[in-house]
């Protein structure tokens, strides 16, 4: 899989639930429609929290998930788009 190309991106490395969700919801209001956005988080939960948000919300699609080693730690990568 590519790397899906982004315009911003969110470091909420550290947070726990519900916290990456919130803080990429406050974000992506302040984007335009067409745009994505690309969040670093630790917390494993985040991955089921952005797909239900993604399922569930009328402005933003999941463009991509994918998990990567940094450091012998598990980060967890979302690609949202805005989509209105």
């Amino acid at each position: 899989m590519s790397t899906p190309s982004f315009d911003q991106e969110l470091d909420v490395r550290g947070l726990n639930c519900p916290m990456p969700l919130v803080k990429a919801r406050q974000t992506i209001l302040k984007m335009q429609p067409g745009q994505v956005l690309k969040v670093l988080a630790t917390d494993r939960g985040s991955v089921k929290d952005f797909q239900g948000w993604a399922r569930t919300a009328k402005n933003v699609q999941l463009v991509a998930q994918e998990e990567v080693q940094e450091n012998g730690n598990t980060i967890f990568v979302h690609y949202v788009k805005r989509t209105s």
